[in-house]
């Protein structure tokens, strides 16, 4: 079982910064992938940033060159840095490690919210 919890989220003007950060406990190993998520009000949960066990991060093209997905694994963290915010933005943003067990298994936390005004 990994358990997840994030946190930084909250409220940013358009143009502004925030950090979220993701603290990983539990059984940490065989990580496969770390991932930031995020779910618009009404929408569906969309990827944001991904990186895989090899250290290569890829994004959503929405979020390219704006945020920024890095991982302390030594610390079980993993930041997402947000840069340029739009209102566009704003949603529950949840991480998500893949975990290679008897089977691949995807553990989520419970999400912090992040909301951009104009």
């Amino acid at each position: 079982q990994i358990l997840l919890a994030e946190s930084g989220g909250g409220l940013a003007k358009s143009g502004g910064s925030l950090r979220l950060s993701c603290k990983a406990s539990g059984d940490t190993f065989s990580i496969a992938s770390r991932a930031w998520y995020r779910q618009p009000k009404d929408k569906m949960r969309e990827l944001v940033a991904i990186v895989g066990s090899d250290g290569a991060a890829n994004y959503a093209d929405s979020v390219k060159d704006r945020f920024t997905i890095s991982t302390d694994n030594a610390k079980n963290m993993i930041y997402l840095d947000m840069n340029n915010l739009r209102p566009e933005d704003s949603g529950v943003y949840f991480c998500r490690f893949e975990a290679l067990r008897v089977g691949l298994y995807e553990f989520w936390g419970q999400g912090t919210q992040v909301t951009v005004i104009s």
